[in-house]
């Protein structure tokens, strides 16, 4: 019988960043900021459907995007052009956010007054849903072009997330995608998920989902502490 400790780095790991992200999430909470977590797989359609989020919102809302890859600052410039706040976050490597990361991303926004701050993590369906970023919603998009079958191969990412949108509904008549197939694997892993058909490049379905993230933005608003 070995007397060698054995060690679950990966536990502590997550461990600790959770115990940080709610932490994080209440400071957010007090000061009336709502923060959106945006995950998904590369090339599922992130940035412009956050433009088609953005473009919707009221317009008394205050708002501000994090765009979190390996490398390079294509999406935060994207965004600045049509007149967004945006930060550019590099992970150096690391296919996920923390916590912590979300901390200094957030400390570096020009204004630390916002109503609702989004973040598209990297592009990746494992990593990103293993970690709390200290966010109040997860979401994530499931594009036609992937398949109807990407909630029960990477059932995680569907689990933790309360919202899912199915992005390029525009090109399902391409693929070999069913719809209903699809709904009933993401509610096979999350039955109370609330799930939204748009085209980011139509703007279809993009106004009950922004009516939907309105609503929860404005109710987080009533936490703020103006103190």
């Amino acid at each position: 019988m070995s007397d060698i400790a054995v060690i679950d780095l990966k536990e502590k790991i997550i461990g600790d960043n959770e115990k940080e992200a709610d932490v994080l999430r209440a400071e957010l909470t007090k000061k009336g900021t709502y923060y959106i977590n945006l995950m998904s797989s590369p090339g599922s359609g992130k940035t412009s459907t956050l433009l088609n989020i953005l473009k919707r919102l009221p317009k008394d809302l205050k708002t501000a995007v994090m765009e979190a890859d390996i490398d390079s600052d294509v999406d935060a410039v994207t965004l600045e052009k049509e007149g967004f706040t945006a930060v550019q976050l590099h992970t150096g490597g690391m296919c996920h956010l923390s916590s912590d990361m979300s901390r200094q991303g957030l400390q570096a926004l020009p204004d630390q007054k916002f109503d609702a701050v989004f973040l598209e993590n990297v592009g990746n369906l494992v990593c990103p849903a293993e970690f709390d970023t200290g966010a109040h919603l997860n979401m994530s998009i499931l594009s036609v072009t992937e398949g109807d079958d990407k909630p029960l191969k990477y059932p995680l990412m569907f689990t933790i997330c309360p919202v899912v949108i199915i992005n390029k509904i525009d090109a399902i008549s391409a693929f070999n995608f069913d719809m209903e197939k699809a709904i009933r694997n993401i509610h096979s892993k999350n039955s109370s998920a609330v799930v939204f058909p748009v085209s980011a490049r139509t703007g279809e379905g993009f106004d009950l989902l922004t009516e939907f993230l309105t609503e929860k933005i404005k109710d987080n608003s009533f936490y703020r502490d103006e103190g």
